[in-house]
C-alpha cells in the first residue's frame, strides 16, 4: 500500500513515517522544508513540492498510485498566527483544499488528518471529550477547525473519509535516536528548556506564574511523539476496515504544570535551571487534559512512552546528540 505523507521530514511526520516503514508501508514523503527538515528525512520516497502549488501536488497523484494520505503539512505556532493570520490561512487552508482536490481526481479516500486541542478553545471540562464544542480562540485554531468542517462536507458529499486527530502537547523524541525534535524557530516547553541546559540558548523564559492553578503555571497533557506516530499507523489501518470518519484525541490524560516539568528536567539531567518570569502569553488556557478514551476503545492504542521521565530522557538524548 502506498502512502502520501505531507510534511513528512516535520516533528511528528518524520516519526510517523518511520513506523509506517516499519510496517511495511511504502512511502512518498512531500514537504517544502519551510518548517521540516531533511535530516528527518528516515527513508521512502522523497519529493520536494509546496501544496501551495496544485500543479506540483498533482503530479505526484499521477505518478504514483496512492492508496492514502496522512497530511501533516502546515504551520504550527498559535502566537505567531495571531500576528500574521493570512499567512496561516494561506499555508493552511489553502494547501488543504489543494491535496483534497487531487485526492478527489484520483479516487483517493481515505486520509489521516493532523489536529489539534486547538479546536477546542476554553475547555469547558477537563478532561476534554471530542464531543466539546469547537470554539478555537487563535487563527492557528481555527484553520485546523475550518478543515475539519471542509472534511466532512467532503465526507458526506464525495465520500473522502478521515480520521482527524486532535494532539494536545507532542513530545520526547524517538526512543532509539534517530529522530527528534527539530523546529527553527523553536517554540516548545520542553526543547527550548534542554537546549537552554544545554548551553545552546542563553536563557530561558517562563511564560506566566499567575494561572489559577496549584502551582500558578499552566498545566498541559504531553504526548511521545512515538506513541502518536503509532495513533496514526492504527488509525490508518482502521479506516479501510472501518470506512467512516471519526475525530479522536490523542493525549495521556495527565497534567504536568511548566514547574513541573522543569523540577523533573532537572532531575533527568542533573542541570539546575534559571528562569526568567514573563507575563503570560495571548491565548494560553490554565488547564488543558485529553480524555483518550476513545483512542484506546478505537484505536486499541495503548501509549507506551508517555510517563513523563521517558518523554524527558529520550528528547534529553536525542538534544545532547545533536549538540
Amino acid at each position: 500500500m502506498k502512502v502520501l505523507v505531507t510534511g513528512g521530514s516535520g516533528y511528528i511526520g518524520s516519526h510517523t513515517v518511520q513506523e509506517l516503514l516499519n510496517d511495511g508501508f511504502e512511502v512518498i514523503v512531500f514537504d517544502n522544508f519551510s518548517s521540516g527538515n531533511k535530516d528527518l528525512w528516515v527513508g521512502g520516497e522523497l519529493i520536494q513540492g509546496d501544496l501551495r502549488d496544485e500543479s506540483s501536488i498533482r503530479e505526484v497523484f499521477q505518478k504514483f498510485q496512492i492508496d492514502a494520505v496522512i497530511h501533516f503539512a502546515s504551520l504550527i505556532q498559535a502566537g505567531e498566527s495571531y500576528v500574521n493570520p493570512q499567512k496561516y490561512y494561506q499555508h493552511n487552508l489553502l494547501t488543504s483544499l489543494n491535496l483534497f482536490q487531487c485526492m478527489l481526481e484520483n479516487d483517493v479516500k481515505h486520509l489521516v488528518f493532523s489536529s489539534s486541542a486547538a479546536v477546542y478553545g476554553l475547555p469547558q471540562q477537563i478532561p476534554v471529550p471530542e464531543i466539546h464544542p469547537i470554539n478555537p480562540f487563535n487563527p492557528y485554531g481555527q484553520t485546523k477547525s475550518f478543515t475539519e468542517k471542509i472534511l466532512q462536507d467532503y465526507d458526506r458529499a464525495y465520500g473522502l473519509k478521515f480520521t482527524s486527530l486532535r494532539y494536545f502537547n507532542a513530545a520526547g523524541a524517538d526512543p532509539e535516536g534517530r529522530l527528534g525534535e527539530l523546529h527553527e524557530p523553536e517554540t516548545h516547553l520542553l526543547p527550548n528548556l534542554l537546549l537552554y541546559l544545554l548551553g545552546v540558548k542563553d536563557h530561558f523564559d517562563l511564560f506566566g506564574m499567575d494561572f489559577p492553578t496549584p502551582d500558578g503555571t499552566a498545566i498541559r497533557d504531553y504526548i511521545h511523539v512515538t506513541d502518536l506516530a503509532k495513533a496514526h499507523l492504527s488509525a490508518l489501518k482502521r479506516m479501510f476496515t472501518h470506512p467512516h470518519s471519526e475525530f479522536i484525541n490523542l493525549g495521556a490524560n495527565k497534567g504536568y504544570s511548566v514547574l513541573d516539568i522543569i523540577k523533573k528536567a532537572e532531575q533527568v539531567t542533573g542541570e539546575k535551571v534559571h528562569f526568567r518570569k514573563k507575563p503570560q502569553r495571548k491565548g494560553d488556557v490554565p488547564v488543558l487534559l485529553a480524555s483518550n478514551a476513545k483512542a484506546k476503545n478505537l484505536l486499541s492504542w495503548n501509549p507506551r512512552y508517555s510517563d513523563i521521565h521517558t518523554i524527558i530522557q529520550t528528547a534529553w538524548n536525542w538534544h545532547q546528540k545533536r549538540a
